[in-house]
């Protein structure tokens, strides 16, 4: 360092270091003040805007019942979109949203799809808890079940064309009276029994034709009656004919069966439509008046969803933006489905719109068969995590048939059932299921996915590979082998328990269940038919749209009715 000429030049130095000083202390004076000065702006800022919303509110209190289910408030936007900041909220009428206010809603809702509808589910919850209303849940029992189909024994009969079809008329005819055809009986599901608990997720396992999509027809009471069905099945205690299971209950097959002609919101808002809304418009009423009672003040944007979504006959609803949103659709929402003769979506955006299809109505008994086909493991991750937030949020029952889920896939779920030749071989928590193996002498390896071992381990092929007591000799176990120990075992043991104990009826929710065989009354289809916002059922004249009084009783009767007014229409 330089050395300092003379005392002068000391004093100098000093004098500039004592001015250096005074000038940072000012500064910092200067900016506590002005950050002082802000955060009390903005904290007055913060109870004008709640004062302002508590005012808003309590004049939707002062509505008479009917208006204030339907009334809520909704930020104001200067420009067309939710990336800009709101510059308060308004009163609105939740009846008369337009598409632009839906859209601009639910991307201010959900940005992020997993957390922000995880985030929205539980506050959803959280009101309805507060208030102490209950929700509706199912539990679905299976005792002895068993399915067998008749086949008649062709023995070789040729091709059915015409000319051989004429023969076998005619050959047919020459018997003697009152001799029957050879017949064969085939048992699809052989004596099972357990039960689909609400709130919880259960993944069905089996290799191809072990009878699981049987099984979930049969369970969601859509089995064809020219089976021959023995055992009992029940919801909520209650048997399949004390009550409507088609509309309790929804279905998703592994087919996707679509109208070609309509776009992606379409469909979704059809089937909105043509489900209804079910109980929510009971929730919603009996969560307001409570909170009225109790001057508890909601989340606006809570409210404003929870009765957007709950208001009946509209054409379109808040609910098919909100599935879009969270299936990941919303970006082909105006785009045609298509076929193969049209260009329209993907293969793997028509199986979400297929699971879209059910879950956009109220049921809360959800049984999907295969719903990974034509999906990627990262998209079917997507979509079964969010049935997982409506299964342990809003206590839905969800059976989900699955070939091969990926690890991060198969821990979402709760309960395993494993089918193979028609018997149930476990039926369990997931966190037992290795172990149940591994008491058996077969262990799954530490890099092997638990889903693969185990559809392989009941595989008289794969199986050897994974004996694991080596000072004893391998012996081939059966699945009747299996599904024996399981009896035996304490969960079997449990299980039949449980079964054992009757479902007490008087903790079924009234709404659990339905007991209408149809979604709509007779007028509410009627104005849905002569609506003029569907352009491909639009110009359907009034004495054709009479015939459709009631047609649409069950959602798998959604594409029918499509295709029928499609049909007329040309």
């Amino acid at each position: 360092m330089a050395q300092l000429g003379g005392p002068g030049e000391i004093e100098a130095l000093q004098v500039e270091l004592a001015e250096i000083g005074r000038s940072i202390r000012s500064s910092f004076r200067s900016h506590a003040l002005s950050f002082g000065s802000s955060s009390a702006v903005k904290s007055e800022h913060d109870i004008d805007d709640n004062d302002e919303y508590e005012l808003q509110w309590a004049s939707i209190q002062r509505l008479p019942t009917f208006e204030r289910i339907t009334s809520a408030l909704f930020d104001v936007y200067g420009g067309t979109g939710a990336d800009e900041d709101a510059k308060g909220k308004h009163m609105v009428d939740v009846t008369k949203l337009g598409a632009q206010e839906r859209h601009i809603f639910i991307e201010k809702l959900i940005k992020h799809i997993e957390n922000d509808n995880l985030q929205l589910l539980q506050k959803l919850r959280r009101r309805i808890d507060k208030v102490g209303v209950k929700l509706p849940t199912v539990e679905v029992r299976y005792e002895n079940l068993c399915v067998d189909a008749e086949c008649e024994v062709v023995h070789g009969k040729p091709l059915p064309t015409l000319w051989n079809t004429l023969k076998s008329t005619i050959s047919g005819l020459a018997k003697l009276p009152g001799s029957k055809t050879q017949q064969a009986k085939i048992s699809i599901i052989k004596d099972v029994s357990g039960i689909i608990k609400p709130g919880r997720m259960t993944l069905l396992l089996g290799p191809p034709a072990c009878g699981k999509t049987t099984l979930l027809l049969a369970l969601s009471g859509k089995l064809s009656h020219s089976l021959k069905v023995s055992g009992e099945i029940s919801y909520n205690g209650y048997l399949l004919e004390e009550f409507v299971p088609q509309k309790t209950a929804a279905y998703v097959s592994q087919h996707d069966l679509h109208i070609p002609e309509m776009t992606v919101r379409e469909t979704l808002d059809f089937s909105a439509c043509c489900q209804g809304v079910g109980s929510r418009v009971d929730i919603i009423k009996e969560v307001t008046q409570r909170e009225k009672q109790e001057e508890i003040i909601p989340d606006p944007d809570v409210d404003a969803y929870m009765k957007a979504i709950s208001v009946k006959g509209l054409k379109t609803s808040l609910q098919t933006d909100y599935i879009l949103k969270i299936l990941g659709i919303d970006i082909c929402a105006d785009t045609l489905v298509g076929d193969h003769v049209r260009r329209g979506i993907s293969g793997g955006q028509k199986k979400r719109l297929t699971i879209g299809e059910m879950i956009v109505g109220p049921t809360k008994a959800l049984f999907m068969d295969e719903i990974s086909n034509g999906l990627d493991s990262s998209t079917t991750f997507q979509i079964v995590s969010c049935l997982q937030h409506l299964a342990h949020i809003i206590d839905a029952t969800a059976l989900i048939s699955l070939l091969q889920p990926a690890p991060e896939t198969f821990d979402l779920f709760d309960d395993i059932i494993l089918m193979a030749e028609g018997k149930i071989v476990y039926h369990g928590p997931r966190s037992c299921v290795l172990k149940f193996f591994e008491d058996c002498g077969f262990k799954c390896p530490d890099r092997k996915g638990a889903a693969d071992f185990l559809q392989e381990v009941i595989s008289s092929k794969d199986q050897a590979q994974y004996w694991h007591k080596t000072d004893q000799a391998y012996n081939y176990v059966s699945v009747d082998q299996f599904a024996k120990i399981f009896k035996d075992s304490h969960l079997g043991h449990k299980l039949d328990e449980e079964l054992s104990k009757p479902f007490d009826k008087s903790h079924s929710h009234k709404n659990a269940l339905s007991s209408r065989p149809y979604s709509l009354t007779k007028w509410d289809f009627l104005k849905l038919v002569q609506g003029g916002t569907k352009s491909w059922y639009q110009d359907i004249p009034p004495h054709i749209s009479g015939m459709f009084k009631g047609l649409y009783s069950t959602s798998e009767r959604l594409a029918d009715t499509q295709q029928l007014l499609l049909s007329i229409r040309s």
